[in-house]
């Protein structure tokens, strides 16, 4: 389905908590590593997609700091798939246009994934078709606590002053500097929360639910948040026009 089919407005930032692919694998009598293994597949499936609808930017929370908690041998296994996948995707992710970035304390994670990342992101920096950011040993909360430190550690250096504090010089401190705050985001295996994903970024954010587990999100998910978003933004921006209020922020 080519974008011109799609409602407007498209939303041109896509973040997404890609959630069940323990509960998927545990509801097809599979172990763990077999729903991580298809959920691989779907993002895959989720990349093609925002290639296909036209959307700029696609976030995944892939690995949050608390899965460290999770078994040792489910950790590893998460690890391996990353190293494997990364380095076979580079190739045909460059060749499709899109460029790709890590978010997240990146020097937690194994030396090996680190350079992958780091081969990966220099290969694919000036591809401008879809920006497809993986969040990896990611938190909100960490985010917002390594941005103050930065902050606190230029004033101390007597490099920033109180009044000259904002929300732009606080953004531009965070893992997701550069790129917009994401318009929709998609949570998929029935819970309805953000889980520590993006705190500041998602201020204005249209938030969806869905109940599919995420190795089983395809294309036809996607088009029905997408229309589920449009639905919702035309019809605030009618209830606004109707009352003469200022418009909502991009």
């Amino acid at each position: 389905m080519e974008s011109f089919f799609l409602p407007k407005p498209m939303p041109t930032h896509i973040a997404i908590v890609m959630d069940g692919n323990r509960r998927w694998a545990k509801s097809q009598q599979l172990p763990s590593v077999e729903g991580h293994r298809q959920g691989v597949k779907a993002v895959r499936r989720t990349v093609q997609a925002c290639l296909q609808y036209g959307i700029s930017t696609l976030t995944l929370y892939t690995f949050s700091s608390e899965n460290w908690k999770r078994p040792q041998e489910e950790v590893s296994a998460i690890m391996d798939l990353l190293t494997f996948h990364l380095r076979s995707e580079m190739n045909k992710l460059h060749r499709e246009g899109v460029r790709f970035r890590a978010l997240g304390r990146l020097a937690g994670l194994p030396p090996r994934v680190q350079a992958l990342i780091q081969e990966l992101e220099a290969k694919t920096t000036t591809n401008q078709q879809l920006c497809f950011n993986l969040a990896i040993n990611y938190g909100g909360r960490q985010e917002l606590v390594d941005a103050t430190r930065q902050l606190m550690q230029r004033a101390l250096n007597n490099h920033l002053h109180p009044e000259q504090l904002c929300e732009k010089l606080f953004a531009e401190q965070l893992t997701t500097h550069g790129l917009a705050d994401p318009d929709l985001m998609i949570r998929t295996g029935g819970e309805q929360r953000i889980s520590n994903f993006l705190l500041w970024q998602m201020a204005q954010t249209e938030l969806i639910f869905l109940p599919v587990f995420w190795p089983e999100f395809a294309a036809e998910h996607l088009r029905l948040a997408i229309t589920e978003f449009a639905k919702r933004r035309q019809a605030a921006r009618t209830w606004q026009e109707e009352r003469d209020e200022p418009p909502l922020p991009p």
